[in-house]
């Protein structure tokens, strides 16, 4: 498995509206331990997400349906492979 940081940036007019099912949507993920954290980033203009998944591949399946994508709520996004060594919740190697 792989970590990966996916960072968006809003469509201002577009995001609220959208933000309760994109809410459920990361939420069931959390749930299934995909998503370890997320939240948005100043003040509403964008957010980051941390997910685990098999590959970039996989991970791109997913965040393809977050209804912020679906619904064209996301102006950009980025995703970069993340590989966590140090923290209070990273096993001891």
């Amino acid at each position: 498995m792989a970590w990966f940081l996916v960072e968006i940036r809003y469509v201002p007019e577009k995001f609220a509206e959208v933000r309760p099912r994109h809410r459920e949507f990361l939420v069931s993920l959390a749930e299934q331990g995909v998503v370890a954290v997320a939240g948005p980033v100043d003040n509403d203009t964008g957010g980051v997400s941390l997910y685990q998944a098999e590959n970039r591949e996989e991970l791109q399946k997913l965040i393809d349906q977050d209804p912020y994508h679906l619904e064209g709520a996301i102006a950009e996004r980025t995703v970069r492979e993340f590989k966590p060594v140090i923290g209070a919740w990273v096993p001891k190697q």
